[in-house]
């Protein structure tokens, strides 16, 4: 019973860090929580399965040619709605960005209707569903080893991408000073929309994962995992990539454990309540640093 929902809330925990980078990313780099980072992550799943049903693409292609189209929406969000708001209050680009995850939400219950629609499971190959391995009692399919190792490959690959990088380099500079960045040739508008599709290319693949592991997708889905993933930001430190992944995993192991010993109704809720306790007794979350503001 352990050892099934340990695996179980690691493969959540996977699924959430993914999108929990996105949402750090941005922060990091320009102090603002992208709630429409959530509706993205959802229209990956619809957009996944319209290239899969529509235009009879291979699973593999959908993967890439969907983080290409979410890279794309993110890079628009940034320029239509919120490079005009850069010079704003906080405030403004945050009521924003609640407006465009109404928007997106909106816009694909227009597009694919509002009720849930199952994955197209005809383009998976059958062995996903059927056991790889087994620990004690515990069973782990193959579909959960793909989501634990393109989960893996995409962060080791990000963190290469920022540090090992000149766009990483600079998106790391623009988290330290913005103003001192420009001044150093950076082009603050370029690094700035590559931190968004690089968060989004992540949440779309979280996106298509969530979708197939549990064969259902919704217009409302990247609200409650965008909550979820918010959380786990904070629990990591917000602003902290590494924070993010553990956050996620360690929020999807909280979730798992609680659906599996207390109840599945406060699965929800088991989130809200690790980011409230987390602002009350760590603000700065796990990795995250105290800072001291001068005035």
């Amino acid at each position: 019973m352990f050892e099934q929902q340990l695996i179980n809330g690691l493969t959540l925990g996977m699924i959430y860090a993914l999108i929990a980078v996105g949402y750090t990313m941005v922060y990091g780099v320009i102090q603002l929580i992208n709630f429409a980072h959530g509706e993205i992550f959802m229209l990956s799943a619809f957009l996944a399965v319209t290239f899969i049903t529509v235009f009879g693409l291979p699973i593999y292609v959908v993967i890439v040619l969907t983080m290409a189209c979410c890279a794309l929406i993110g890079v628009m969000l940034d320029i239509f709605a919120y490079r005009p708001l850069r010079q704003a209050p906080r405030l403004a680009a945050l009521i924003t960005a609640i407006g465009m995850s109404i928007f997106l939400q909106n816009l694909a219950m227009i597009i694919w209707g509002s009720r849930p629609k199952p994955f197209a499971q005809e383009a998976l190959p059958a062995f996903l569903r059927t056991t790889a391995l087994s620990v004690g009692d515990a069973n782990i399919s193959w579909l959960q080893m793909s989501i634990f190792g393109i989960a893996s490959l995409l962060m080791i690959t990000l963190f290469l991408i920022i540090n090992k990088t000149r766009v990483g380099t600079a998106m790391r500079a623009l988290s330290q000073n913005r103003t001192g960045a420009a001044l150093m040739g950076i082009n603050v508008n370029r690094v700035i929309s590559f931190t968004f599709a690089l968060g989004s290319a992540m949440g779309a693949v979280a996106g298509i994962m969530v979708a197939i592991y549990y064969n259902t997708l919704y217009p409302t889905m990247g609200y409650v995992a965008g909550v979820k993933a918010f959380a786990a930001a904070v629990l990591g430190g917000i602003g902290s990539v590494p924070g993010a992944m553990i956050g996620g995993i360690v929020l999807g192991i909280a979730e798992a454990l609680g659906a599996g010993y207390v109840s599945s109704l406060y699965r929800d809720g088991i989130a809200y309540a690790v980011m409230i306790a987390v602002i009350i007794f760590r603000p700065s979350g796990i990795l995250g640093k105290s800072t001291v503001e001068k005035v």
